[in-house]
């Protein structure tokens, strides 16, 4: 294992063990959870190859140092001795806690609400009763979290915010983009602003974070926006083609 990458250890590890074919035959959310976490791990490899720190006098290889790396501890009874702390939790085991601030990560399409959600009305409206439990935690704060680029199974992927952060009432919503070090307003009659409520455009009823259909590529996500009036330009993030930059008032979106 030498000359073979971390994360292609990890990964022929959990396929020379069994655990994704055991795991892939049982049926049910909780066996999809569990690949997921496998996968995640091999995502964790990925991001440790270069991280790697063997402390002196504990010649451990570098797979093993891994995974003690990887072990987690669940952190209960620790919270009597540190009060002011980070509690990191799930979201069904935040049901009845609150706290002053609350953070819910990964609120991303395909990952919150799950890809395979959106052809189950049902497992869609339990995701999104789940999201709200998550956001009534917090008392006094919240911040809704989504990553534009994500490492997935070894592999750079492109997402879109979820569904469920367009849902919730525009005044509520204050956007930051970090990577642009400003906030924006998707509005097609006003020049650019410097707060984003994702408000949608007057004239065509859309928003950052929308769901829309277009004609020739299919459903995708408003991600991004520039420009006003007849020359605003939105990106979305098409299932099938990807990304594209599209002229608002030619390309005929249709809200889903």
């Amino acid at each position: 294992t030498r000359h073979i990458e971390l994360h292609e250890q990890v990964e022929h590890t959990l396929h020379a063990s069994g655990l994704i074919t055991y795991f892939s035959k049982e049926k049910g959310e909780k066996a999809e959870a569990r690949i997921e976490n496998l996968e995640e791990l091999v995502s964790a490899a990925k991001g440790f190859d270069n991280e790697l720190e063997v402390e002196q006098g504990e010649p451990l290889s570098e797979l093993t140092a891994f995974l003690t790396h990887a072990a987690l501890e669940a952190g209960e009874g620790q919270a009597d001795a540190w009060d002011d702390c980070v509690q990191l939790m799930t979201l069904h085991s935040s049901k009845g806690l609150e706290f002053p601030l609350v953070f819910i990560c990964g609120l991303e399409e395909g990952l919150f609400p799950h890809q395979r959600s959106s052809e189950d009305e049902e497992r869609l409206q339990e995701e999104r009763r789940l999201c709200y439990v998550g956001i009534t935690r917090a008392k006094e704060q919240l911040v809704l979290c989504y990553a534009e680029q994500r490492r997935l199974y070894g592999k750079e992927t492109w997402g879109a915010p979820s569904s469920f952060i367009a849902q919730i009432p525009a005044q509520y919503i204050d956007e930051i983009r970090p990577s642009t070090g400003y906030k924006q307003t998707l509005n097609t009659n006003t020049p650019k602003a410097n707060y984003n409520y994702l408000e949608p455009a007057r004239n065509s009823g859309l928003s950052v974070g929308q769901r829309v259909l277009h004609q020739k590529f299919g459903e995708g996500i408003i991600i991004n926006y520039e420009g006003q009036g007849k020359s605003t330009r939105v990106e979305v993030n098409f299932d099938e083609p990807g990304r594209k930059w599209l002229v608002l008032s030619y390309a005929n979106l249709q809200a889903i």
